[in-house]
C-alpha cells in the first residue's frame, strides 16, 4: 500500500525496496533469489508474478513492505501456480521509545500477512509461513526449508515416470488412480513396451558399454567371478534405459522382474542399473511401483540422495528394522568405511541368470522414511519416520544393499502407527532428519503429513 505512503513518507518506496534486498542478500547462501520490484497495485503484482513464472523460478517468497491489502493479490494467488511462502517479517526486530510514525509504518507489514493468508486459505490455496527476525539463523534455515520444498514440489509437477512393462499383479498399495495423482500432484505415469529396451539395448555400441565397465572398474570393487558377458549385458541394458529416460523426459521409472522375465529376450534383471540411475538423480521404484519411483525423485529434489527400499524384517532386540529390496538401491548413502562391491549374485527371482548386483551397507546415522499413500480419489497421504540407521554387524549371506533403522518411537509404536496410517511398503529414504522437510512440502503440495 506504498502509494498511500509516498506523500505522507517520501522515499518509503525505496526504502523499502532495499530492505527486500537486503533480505534476499541475506538469503544467499540458502536459494537463488529475483528480486522483484515493490508492487502497488494489482496489476504490479500480476505483472511481477508473470515475470516470476515465466522465467520457470520454483517459488514465491512474499514480503510485506508496508500494508498489504490482500484484494490486490486475491486472484493472483488463486490462480498463482508457485509454491508460496508468506515471510512474515519486518525490517526492525524490537519496538523502541525512539520510534516515530514513519517507523510503524515501515514496520507493519504484520497485518499485510495476515490479510493475505486469509485470502489464500479462502481461496483453498497450499502456502507456507515463516514468522522470524530476518537477521536471525533460524529464519534463514525456515526459507531454507521452503526453498528446498518449493523445489521438489515444482518438480514434482513437471514429473514424467516410465513404467518398463506392467505393474505387479495383485501388489494393492502401488495402485493409484493416474488421473487422480496428475490431477492433484502432478506427475505423470506412462508405459513403456519392453520391447522398447530389447531394441533399445542393441542400438547401444560397444565403447558405451567399454566406458560403462571402466568407469566401474574405477569407483567400485568388482566381483573377479563377474564374467566379461555379464558385465558387458548388464552394461548395455542400463545405457538403453538412461537413454529412453532422457529421450522421452522421464525423471523417474520403474522396471517389474515379470515383465523382465517373461518377456522372454532378456537374460538378467537391471539391478545395478538401478542403483546407479538412482545415484545419478533419477526416481526409481520396483515392480512398476510409479509412487515410490515418485517419492525417491522428491527425495533427490528435497533432500539429496533418495534410496528406494523396503522394511524386510524387524528386529526386536535391537528394536530396528532390516530395510533392503531385491538388489535395488542408491550406493551414494552406503558407508564411507567400506567399498560399494558389484558382485555375481545368483537370484532366482524372473528365472533369468544372474544380475550384477549392487551390495553396501547404509552408512550409520540419522535417517528418515516417507511412503506416499494414495487415499482414493485426489487424496494423498505421505507417512513419515525420522530413526538412525545402527551400526550392526555384517549380515553374510545377505547380497544386496541393507540397513537396520531404529525408528525414533521405537519399532512397536511406530509400526502400529504406520499401519494404522496405511504406509506402504516401498519408500524412500533420506539420511538425516528430514521430517520437518516433508512436512513442507506436503504443505505446499496439498497432501496429509503423518509422522509416527
Amino acid at each position: 500500500m506504498q502509494a498511500l505512503y509516498d506523500h505522507m513518507i517520501p522515499g518509503i518506496t525505496e526504502r523499502q525496496a532495499g530492505y527486500a534486498r537486503e533480505v534476499a542478500d541475506r538469503l544467499a547462501g540458502v536459494a537463488d533469489f529475483v528480486v522483484g520490484p515493490p508492487v502497488k497495485s494489482r496489476a504490479d503484482a500480476e505483472r511481477v508474478m508473470r515475470g516470476f513464472e515465466n522465467d520457470d523460478l520454483d517459488g514465491v517468497l512474499v514480503i510485506m513492505l508496508t500494508y498489504g491489502p490482500a484484494m490486490r493479490v486475491a486472484r493472483l494467488f488463486s490462480e498463482n501456480r508457485l509454491p508460496v511462502c508468506l515471510a512474515n517479517i519486518q525490517p526492525e526486530p524490537a519496538v523502541t521509545a525512539a520510534w516515530d510514525m514513519s517507523d510503524m509504518t515501515y514496520n507493519q507489514g504484520i497485518h499485510g500477512a495476515q490479510d493475505t493468508a486469509n485470502a489464500m486459505v479462502r481461496a483453498g490455496r497450499a502456502f507456507d509461513v515463516v514468522t522470524e527476525d530476518w537477521r536471525s539463523d533460524a529464519f534463514a534455515e525456515r526459507v531454507g526449508r521452503w526453498a528446498r520444498a518449493a523445489r521438489a514440489v515444482t518438480a514434482w509437477r513437471g514429473l514424467k515416470v516410465g513404467v518398463f512393462g506392467y505393474a505387479m499383479n495383485d501388489m494393492g498399495d502401488i495402485r493409484v488412480d493416474e488421473n487422480a495423482l496428475l490431477r492433484a500432484l502432478g506427475p505423470e505415469i506412462s508405459y513403456v513396451a519392453p520391447g522398447d529396451l530389447w531394441r533399445g539395448m542393441h542400438e547401444v555400441a560397444d565403447d558405451a558399454v567399454a566406458e560403462l565397465m571402466a568407469w566401474e572398474d574405477g569407483r567400485f570393487e568388482v566381483d573377479s567371478r563377474l564374467s566379461k558377458e555379464e558385465r558387458e549385458d548388464h552394461a548395455r541394458m542400463q545405457v538403453a534405459i538412461e537413454r529412453i529416460l532422457t529421450d522421452r523426459g522421464y525423471a523417474a521409472y520403474s522396471t517389474h522382474f515379470d515383465a523382465i522375465g517373461e518377456d522372454g529376450r532378456f537374460s538378467r534383471l537391471p539391478l545395478a542399473a538401478a542403483s546407479t540411475l538412482m545415484a545419478k538423480g533419477y526416481g526409481y521404484g520396483a515392480e512398476g511401483d510409479a509412487l515410490a519411483a515418485a517419492m525417491v525423485f522428491a527425495g533427490h529434489q528435497l533432500a539429496g540422495d533418495g534410496h528406494f527400499t523396503e522394511m524386510y524384517a524387524m528386529d526386536f532386540p535391537s528394536d530396528s528394522i532390516l530395510m533392503s529390496h531385491m538388489g535395488e538401491g542408491n550406493w551414494r548413502v552406503a558407508r564411507e568405511d567400506e567399498p560399494v562391491r558389484l558382485i555375481k549374485r545368483s537370484l532366482g527371482i524372473g528365472r533369468l541368470d544372474d544380475p550384477p548386483t549392487f551390495l553396501f551397507r547404509v552408512r550409520p546415522g540419522a535417517a528418515t522414511l516417507a511412503s506416499l499413500v494414495s487415499l482414493g480419489g485426489e487424496r494423498f497421504r505421505l507417512v513419515v519416520a525420522e530413526g538412525e540407521v545402527l551400526d550392526t554387524p555384517v549380515l553374510p549371506a545377505l547380497e544386496m544393499p541393507y540397513g537396520q533403522f531404529a525408528p525414533a518411537t521405537g519399532v512397536r509404536s511406530c509400526m502400529d502407527a504406520w499401519l494404522r496410517a496405511g504406509g506402504t511398503h516401498h519408500m524412500v529414504m533420506n539420511l538425516g532428519h528430514v521430517a520437518a522437510d516433508w512436512r513442507v512440502f506436503c504443505d505446499l503440495a496439498g497432501i496429509e503429513f503423518r509422522q509416527v
